[in-house]
């Protein structure tokens, strides 16, 4: 796998042009053909609910630039790995197709309930029947690529393989499904776990996001 050659068919087939929209959320995952960025980005913050600017490193330093004085701010970056589904090691753990549970695994862990998208299928481990550990595998319409999101495991469980289950869980999935790509926006926590397993850096991708009003929470 050349990370060059599928970061071009990670851009094809999953960063549409547009303002892309959601259950609560607008956002943007690349620059417009027109060049018009700032007048994206006035659009953009017209969208009521949660927005984003999804920008990529490979998209380059004058982006950032210029999300920056369209008045934007970067949150933390993230990096995107990639690995073929079918080198992924089965699960060792045993590992359950729980939609409920992993709902309610991510409210009680993120303090917010929120429901999965049509296109998700979730995972979760479960010890002495609770459910510890979970994740969610959504499946795009079109292309080669399963994304791998929403990965969790309760502070008191970590350390014991559960994670790493729960990606050859919904490896496995995918692999049924007929996608060859698996793909992450990892954080440092998930990255050396998702290197070990063979996915491999094509970029970082970072969420820009209006800038707050810092009056907005003052007293005077």
């Amino acid at each position: 796998m050349v990370p060059e050659t599928i970061l071009e068919q990670f851009d094809a087939q999953l960063r549409p042009e547009g303002i892309v929209e959601g259950p609560g959320y607008s956002m943007v995952l690349r620059p417009p053909a027109d060049g018009d960025v700032e007048g994206l980005v006035a659009r953009l913050r017209d969208r009521p609910g949660y927005v984003e600017w999804k920008y990529y490193a490979h998209d380059g330093q004058e982006l950032a630039e210029r999300l920056r004085a369209a008045g934007l701010e970067p949150s933390d970056e993230e990096t995107v790995l990639v690995a073929e589904a079918s080198s992924i090691p089965e699960a060792e753990i045993d590992v359950e197709t729980a939609t409920d549970s992993f709902v309610e695994l991510a409210a009680r862990v993120f303090d917010r309930r929120a429901e999965l998208p049509g296109n998700s299928v979730a995972v979760v481990v479960r010890v002495d029947a609770e459910a510890v550990s979970g994740g969610r595998v959504d499946f795009e319409k079109h292309g080669m690529f399963a994304g791998l999101f929403g990965g969790v495991t309760l502070p008191e469980y970590r350390g014991r393989g559960f994670y790493r289950a729960t990606v050859a869980k919904r490896a496995e999935i995918a692999r049924e499904r007929g996608y060859r790509y698996l793909y992450v926006d990892a954080l440092p926590t998930s990255r050396p776990i998702l290197e070990r397993l063979g996915f491999v850096q094509v970029t970082t991708t970072t969420p820009y996001v209006p800038v707050r009003d810092p009056g907005a929470s003052s007293s005077g």
